[in-house]
């Protein structure tokens, strides 16, 4: 029996038939590839790609975002049976996670150009929130994101962040005003493939979830659109 089918008091048919489906998957696509992945570091791309196929990252999307509608408890399904192989290498929850920012608070624009990819798994997202002086204490990051003209500017450094080498969508928390605390922190949109001064470090070698690709990124007068602002 796995973790989620001891959970019933939140769940029906349609989850039960998910469930089973997510735990065939990853028995067959992950479980064989664990301890590769821990040795190198990372989980393929390739894999990311059969997860997309198989669904995995559209279950909690909403019908009208390109999802299967299912709703959150499809994405806690999944973490449950990844958790069920003792994998720590994919990073999966990390993916949902900025596939819901972009629903709650993206653009059309942003949803046509990021939501597809994020979903059948041929992009993989990134949450660049973590850095080096200030931890996970998000009111004290000091990466900031400077207006010119029609870009913003951003400068500083990123730590322990999830599928940060081979992100090829940084969803990058940074200063956009000089206002002390929350007020003055954004959310910004960055391409991980053509931004210019993006610096990936070499794979943490941590205590633990050896195969998560967990790297410090490093920004140096990188520049995006003013578009690509998530929200307000």
């Amino acid at each position: 029996m796995s973790l989620f089918t001891r959970t019933r008091f939140w769940h029906d048919a349609t989850h039960e038939l998910y469930a089973d489906s997510a735990r065939r998957f990853l028995a067959a696509e992950l479980v064989p590839n664990i301890t590769r992945y821990v040795e190198q570091g990372e989980v393929d791309r390739s894999f990311w790609r059969k997860a997309g196929e198989a669904g995995l990252m559209a279950g909690s999307v909403p019908d009208a975002d390109g999802g299967a509608g299912g709703g959150p408890g499809f994405a806690a399904i999944t973490i449950y049976e990844q958790a069920a192989t003792s994998d720590t290498s994919w990073g999966f929850a990390i993916q949902v996670i900025v596939i819901h920012y972009l629903i709650a608070f993206g653009s059309d624009a942003q949803k046509a150009e990021w939501l597809p990819g994020l979903i059948n798994g041929e992009t993989i997202g990134a949450l660049a929130m973590t850095e080096p002086g200030c931890g996970s204490d998000v009111q004290a990051i000091r990466t900031h994101a400077r207006r010119a003209g029609k870009v913003y500017r951003i400068n500083g450094s990123k730590m322990f962040i999830t599928n940060g080498r081979m992100a090829d969508l940084v969803l990058l928390a940074t200063k956009t005003d000089t206002v002390e605390g929350s007020k003055g922190i954004s959310l910004i949109l960055v391409d991980g493939n053509t931004a210019q001064g993006l610096e990936r470090g070499q794979h943490l070698n941590k205590l633990g979830m050896r195969g998560s690709d967990t790297a410090e990124l490093v920004f140096m007068d990188v520049e995006v659109p003013l578009d690509n602002l998530l929200g307000p």
